[in-house]
């Protein structure tokens, strides 16, 4: 496979030849993190130019999420049957194409299909990527490596939304797809150029598996999705996608029990990997309720737009610039066991901040806190990652990716939808008369005579997604606390 240290002594630093390959696929996923969450700001100016309801515009982003969702399962045994190089460099062309088509869309329908193509290459991109790097890197520079390539996704997340600002607010909602294309060919170029060639090996597919576990997964992010909209907790149809995904994702788990499954389910008898696997999980259904919340907060209660919450949320991104590449070294010394602990208790202090928010809360402190909570994301996420791989061999590597990708996208769902749920539960509660509206944009007298309401709401929430987040707590113990531990 691609890379693999084979030395007695292999290098303990982050060597040229590793720090190229970094380059590739870190230039390949910025461009998919960036495009993802640039899109999230263009709903209403999508809304004016096809006339739709914000309703149906909100399937450009359930669309992508599904493609995502479908395709993370299969990429561990396609990395396997066709190598990295190829499957990355495929990745890359199909988010490009569906880059070129969403740009060139002409109704709302046909952005909507475009979409589904877009996801399914980012899907790929990220796990891919992550493959490739664990592969080059040797369990000894895990976690230097994965702070190489976490930063720069953080901060992609964080700029996507000015980025989409920006590009709506001087050249059209088309260039957030258009503006793809450069930056994907440059990536495609130099992943042809400097991406070393990987050997790819018989692999059979697991058909059953494929079909029960990305129709699972399909079903319970479009199910999350749904369930995060107001009253659709109510309806026996969201219910039944959730039941038949859980029903779906059950018969796959019966299902796999060897190395052919397309995700290996004995991966998780590794102490060391099913520690990693279910932080790794609960910290996304964290992090990504967070998210809803601290945008949802500056634009609903402050009044702020897309551009200005942007720049809001750069200190989550600073704090993780600060945190990663000292907790990277760390994990590579001590152990996983050591840092993703203090990291979860950093983001957890951060959080319990933003608990006792109100609508006139400081902007420095809210700041102060979202750096904190940067800082515990840091040395969280990419030392969790880290110390799965250190639990495994190399040949196990890709579909152990496609197994912890599924359930950071399968947490990140529930997240979203869980908080979103309860925000909008919290906001009903202390003002019915906004019951189904209160996350839309207020006039600006509407929306200053409910604040200190709707700030209650949000630090409920918040409250919620501090109890979640210190769930992370007992699975981080288990880490290990020496590198090669589990």
């Amino acid at each position: 496979m691609t890379a693999t240290v084979t030395s007695k002594q292999p290098p303990q630093g982050l060597d040229r030849g590793l720090v190229a390959i970094g380059a590739v696929v870190v230039l390949g996923a910025i461009m998919s993190i960036i495009d993802a969450t640039a899109v999230n700001v263009a709903t209403r100016s999508l809304a004016e130019e096809f006339g739709s309801s914000i309703t149906t515009v909100q399937w450009v982003l359930t669309g992508y999420m599904l493609g995502l969702a479908g395709v993370i399962p299969v990429t561990g045994w396609a990395t396997e049957r066709f190598g990295a190089r190829r499957v990355w460099i495929s990745a890359l062309v199909l988010f490009l194409a569906g880059s070129a088509l969403a740009g060139a869309a002409w109704s709302m329908p046909t952005l909507i299909a475009f979409r589904v193509v877009q996801g399914l290459g980012g899907g790929m991109i990220i796990p891919v990527a992550q493959t490739i790097l664990a592969q080059a890197a040797g369990p000894a520079r895990m976690g230097r490596v994965m702070g190489f390539i976490g930063l720069p996704m953080l901060l992609g997340s964080v700029v996507g939304p000015v980025v989409g600002g920006l590009i709506i607010t001087t050249a059209g909602w088309r260039w957030i797809f258009f503006a793809n294309l450069p930056l994907g060919i440059a990536a495609v170029v130099a992943a042809v150029r400097l991406l070393p060639r990987s050997a790819p090996r018989p692999a059979r597919l697991d058909v059953r598996g494929l079909v029960l576990l990305c129709a699972g997964v399909v079903a319970f992010v479009y199910g999350t999705s749904e369930a995060g909209r107001p009253g659709a907790l109510d309806a026996a149809r969201t219910w039944a996608i959730l039941a038949a995904s859980a029903l779906l994702i059950g018969v796959y788990v019966l299902h796999a029990r060897g190395r052919d499954a397309l995700i290996d389910i004995s991966l998780f008898r590794r102490r060391g990997f099913a520690a990693a696997a279910v932080t790794n999980l609960v910290v996304a259904v964290a992090l990504f309720g967070v998210l809803v919340l601290l945008p949802l907060y500056w634009q609903v209660v402050r009044g702020h737009g897309p551009l200005a919450t942007g720049l809001l949320l750069v200190p989550q991104a600073l704090g993780a610039a600060v945190a990663m590449p000292l907790a990277g070294r760390v994990t590579d010394r001590v152990g996983a066991g050591v840092v993703v602990p203090a990291g979860v208790v950093l983001g957890l202090a951060g959080t319990a901040a933003y608990t006792q928010i109100h609508a006139d809360t400081s902007p420095i402190l809210l700041a102060a806190a979202l750096f904190v909570i940067g800082l515990g994301l840091g040395a969280t996420i990419m030392p969790s990652m880290a110390a799965a791989y250190q639990a495994l061999p190399p040949a196990l590597i890709p579909r152990a990716t496609s197994a912890l990708n599924t359930l950071q996208r399968m947490g990140a769902s529930v997240g979203t939808a869980a908080l979103a749920v309860i925000l909008q539960h919290e906001i009903t509660a202390r003002s019915p008369g906004l019951a189904g509206s209160a996350l839309a944009p207020l006039p600006d007298p509407a929306r200053v005579a409910v604040a200190p309401l709707l700030a209650q709401a949000f630090g409920h929430a918040f409250w919620v997604a501090l109890i979640i987040g210190a769930v992370a707590l007992v699975p981080a113990l288990l880490l290990p606390r020496r590198t090669g531990a589990g």
